[in-house]
């Protein structure tokens, strides 16, 4: 009988995983639950003292903490070989051996990481969201680049989007990626500029916002659906109503002959995504300043229609929030100003350009930036003229940056 409860009781010491529930003092023998065999193995539990430190101090609580820490996995060791674990379902301690062993379990304060931390264990550690997020963005201002939780300190930062977007604003950032070639020097052709870095569907799950350099040619866009002349298009000829979805530039120039022309591999780093375009009346889009004109536009617009693709235009509120905040509280009418232009890293000066935003009162009109800078309505049409386009998309959110500092010489370059 005594040789048959000792081939009990090594049977039970031979289980590969042990979950330990509580400690009750240091060096305490862990019982089995249902055999209530005395197992050898020993247990001391590490407590950071303050977060960051790595300053631990031994403790003898009867509880694996549950709130306050995480597992220190690189730390937590044992002396014969076992290994631990967390489980965070279950809230226990994993142990895995075959033998007797001592155990020190290590956990550190928890400290909420900040956003661009989020953003990097969401996207991936090379992703260019994690660079702009944690390595560009310092402060509000530092690179150019702004962060839009209305918490902001400079002046006119009350007048953020207040969406946690990322956005680039005033003269001349490295905001510069070339998308579309490998080639060493990047043509006018590939060269794209970062608008931000947005969460549009507020899962903490960030993309980047490109707008082409300069207007894309008519060998890019095509020479039918909404073509007019050399490179300037109608917003709308099929219909002449300032419905995207029945755009032939929508449809036809940006995601069949623009979209055709990037080619797969470029293809597959960019997001199908949903654009707001509901529009609203000429005084609540452009008659306003930038914060009231994101409100109507994106998060209020006078209809809540949205269209899903990959291609679309550049938003007013985009091109608002491109100049210097200084600039924030003029209506965008009046963004015509030189102070405003040469301070609008989006501003041109070369030519006008459709944005995907309509004016809900009419059916007709849709809203460009004339190239003075201010922004006003046009015919769908194009009756008065056909303005230039540059095509808008997101990237991918693990998109990963491979080179370049975002100068216009030395464009950031990208891959999957």
């Amino acid at each position: 009988m005594k040789n048959k409860k000792a081939i009990i009781i090594m049977a039970t010491l031979g289980v590969g995983i042990l979950i330990f529930n509580l400690i009750s003092f240091k060096n305490a023998k862990i019982n089995e639950t249902t055999e209530q065999v005395n197992n050898t193995n020993m247990l001391t539990m590490m407590l950071e003292t303050e977060a960051g430190t790595g300053n631990y101090e031994e403790v003898t609580q009867s509880e694996w903490p549950q709130n306050g820490y995480v597992f220190n996995e690189n730390l937590s060791k044992c002396e014969n070989g076992g290994t631990l674990s967390w489980d965070d379902s279950t809230k226990k301690v994993i142990m895995k051996s075959n033998i007797s062993d001592k155990c020190y379990v290590y956990f550190d304060v928890y400290v909420e990481p900040t956003i661009g931390q989020k953003i990097c264990n969401s996207s991936g550690a090379n992703s260019l969201s994690c660079y702009l997020a944690n390595s560009i963005y310092t402060e509000d201002g530092v690179n150019g680049l702004y962060y839009h939780d209305g918490t902001g300190t400079y002046t006119n930062a009350s007048q953020e989007a207040g969406d946690n977007s990322y956005r680039y604003s005033g003269a001349g950032p490295n905001n510069y990626v070339c998308f579309g070639s490998d080639v060493t020097t990047c043509s006018n052709d590939n060269l794209y500029r970062i608008i931000g870095l947005f969460d549009e569907d507020g899962d903490g799950t960030y993309n980047i916002k490109l707008i082409k350099s300069s207007p894309a040619s008519s060998s890019l866009l095509g020479e039918n659906g909404a073509y007019r002349s050399e490179n300037s298009y109608y917003w709308n000829n099929s219909t002449n109503t300032n419905n995207w979805s029945e755009s032939n530039l929508n449809t036809i120039n940006l995601n069949t002959n623009y979209w055709t022309n990037l080619g797969s591999r470029w293809q597959n780093l960019i997001e199908i995504s949903t654009w707001k375009v509901g529009g609203n009346t000429a005084n609540n889009l452009y008659n306003t300043s930038v914060k009231n004109t994101f409100q109507n536009e994106i998060v209020s617009p006078a209809v809540g229609t949205t269209y899903s693709d990959e291609i679309g235009l550049v938003y007013l509120s985009d091109y608002g929030y491109a100049t210097s905040p200084e600039n924030w509280t003029t209506r965008l009418s009046d963004y015509d100003n030189d102070n405003i232009t040469t301070n609008n890293w989006m501003y041109t000066g070369d030519s006008s350009e459709w944005t995907i935003t309509r004016r809900s009162d009419t059916t007709d009109f849709g809203i460009y930036i004339f190239m003075n800078g201010d922004l006003t309505y046009l015919n769908v049409d194009g009756f008065y003229g056909g303005p230039t386009v540059r095509p808008v998309f997101y990237l991918k959110s693990n998109v990963n940056l491979t080179s370049g500092d975002g100068s216009r010489s030395n464009p950031f370059r990208v891959s999957a």
